[in-house]
């Protein structure tokens, strides 16, 4: 789906990791959630619909993304400011997650069965080498992006962004 937006808000912000295959992320005319804030949600234990995002202003979007979101104390004010902007911009409470202890993308020693899955489906490989030496973000999207269901055409772009091509 061609489309006309211009790049993202994110594209080129300093102090966040934000992929080039992310530009393509556009559904129903709304630029989806980039990988960095759908991080920090898990971490965070708040699921965002898209509908929600569209009503947050360029400038509390970056501030999702540029917020630290490391320790306890930076994952609860991350959380109380996510679900205050919800409750402030639609009205309604967060929906909240289990926030998962021990994540698969955070998982060295072992490659994803998932992960494999839908490498050799685009005819690729990865080795426990090349996973473990990717960023905690990195191996997150590429989860995100194994996922049923997911835009799988951005898989191969993100494999490629990775440098997990020979």
């Amino acid at each position: 789906m061609k489309h006309n937006a211009g790049p993202s808000e994110f594209k080129g912000l300093h102090g966040i990791e934000y992929f080039q295959f992310e530009e393509d992320f556009i559904e129903k005319n709304v630029r989806c959630i980039p990988m960095i804030v759908r991080f920090k949600m898990d971490a965070a234990g708040i699921k965002l619909k898209l509908a929600e995002w569209s009503k947050f202003s360029t400038e509390e979007r970056v501030e999702l993304a540029l917020k630290p979101c490391i320790n306890e104390v930076d994952v609860e004010a991350y959380k109380k400011y996510l679900a205050d902007l919800i409750i402030n911009r639609t009205g309604k409470e967060a929906t909240t997650m289990e926030v998962d202890k021990c994540p698969v993308w955070a998982m060295l020693y072992e490659l994803p069965g998932i992960l494999i899955e839908k490498a050799n489906e685009f005819g690729n490989g990865i080795s426990l080498d090349q996973w473990a030496s990717l960023t905690d973000l990195q191996r997150f999207a590429l989860l995100k992006l194994c996922r049923e269901g997911h835009e799988n055409k951005n898989f191969p772009k993100a494999f490629r962004e990775f440098g997990l091509l020979d």
